[in-house]
């Protein structure tokens, strides 16, 4: 486990305190608890990662292939109206 040293001006230090007290705890605890949950969040790259991944996914199942393309003519066609 590591150690941390956090510099903060007074009064914030003495609202973090009054703060941990609130919550029957301490100002260490505090930090840690959210430095957890910050570091468990998805980084933004992890997400698109996540979201490319289910994009391929659904492109898989859809089951896509060269032989559904349209032919040239058929892209150009145009109807009459």
């Amino acid at each position: 486990m590591k150690n941390i040293t956090v510099s903060l001006d007074d009064d914030t230090y003495r609202r973090a305190r009054v703060k941990a007290a609130e919550q029957d705890t301490s100002v260490s605890a505090l930090v840690k608890k959210y430095l957890v949950e910050l570091a468990g969040q998805e980084t933004d790259f992890e997400r698109r990662k996540r979201l490319q991944n289910e994009m391929f996914a659904k492109v898989k199942a859809r089951r896509f292939s060269a032989s559904d393309r349209l032919t040239r003519d058929e892209v150009h066609e145009r109807r009459a109206r």
